[in-house]
């Protein structure tokens, strides 16, 4: 969710107002929400991802729907749905998972839930020659699992967490993949710009190769305040 989104979605909660797109006439809303997600949004609000005051006010009641990884259980039920789904919508019978698949799908963490194992399956299934889905047929990540991973530094975990945004948004489907993308690393890297330079502006957009102006419309539109 861009920063602009967030905060439209939070004029409707707080002052339930809002306006149509092209309009001006300023309506108000009587609503309940509720909301879904699939990221740590308590960490996003930590890296300056997601707004805080937001973030409270749909925090009002909490469900925690268990990762896949967590149901193992569901993994099988699952696979069976999504073959059955997959080839009526292909027009063939459903394929077999023999054992060893099943475990390599047992053990692997699905990062991305059910939307991953469902795509995963479907990848399979389309690659198949025949009723049997081998393990040639998954990704290498499922194959092959990391046992082990090396010690995160910093630059590591920004990486990591930057390649699980974008693992998170492919898997949702997404359609403005750049914008959010841009609104992310240009938050990053203006929160650490205005917090070397003190907030100073001047000496931020010399540093950027920007003029001020536009310096003052990025910030406004991520907005971002330069620390006093």
């Amino acid at each position: 969710m861009s920063p602009l989104t967030q905060a439209k979605i939070l004029r409707v909660l707080q002052d339930r107002t809002f306006q149509r797109v092209g309009g001006n006439a300023t309506l108000t809303a009587d609503v309940r929400v509720i909301a879904a997600t699939h990221r740590n949004l308590e960490e996003a609000v930590a890296r300056g991802l997601f707004r805080a005051d937001l973030y409270y006010r749909l925090s009002v009641f909490t469900l925690r729907l268990p990762a896949l990884r967590e149901r193992g259980e569901d993994i099988g039920l699952l696979t069976t749905h999504f073959l059955r789904c997959i080839a009526s919508e292909m027009g063939k019978n459903p394929c077999e998972i023999p054992s060893d698949v099943e475990t390599l799908l047992r053990q692997y963490p699905w990062p991305g839930n059910v939307r991953e194992l469902q795509s995963t399956l479907k990848q399979a299934m389309l690659l198949a020659k025949g009723p049997v889905l081998t393990a040639d047929l998954f990704p290498h990540s499922i194959r092959f699992p990391q046992r082990t991973a090396a010690p995160e530094t910093p630059d590591a975990a920004v990486d990591d967490s930057w390649d699980r945004f974008i693992r998170e948004k492919l898997t949702a489907d997404t359609n403005n993949l750049y914008a959010q993308w841009s609104a992310l690393t240009d938050r990053f890297l203006l929160e650490r710009l205005l917090a070397y330079t003190g907030g100073n502006l001047s000496r931020s957009a010399a540093i950027l190769g920007i003029n001020r102006r536009t310096l003052r419309e990025k910030l406004q539109a991520l907005e971002l305040r330069p620390p006093s």
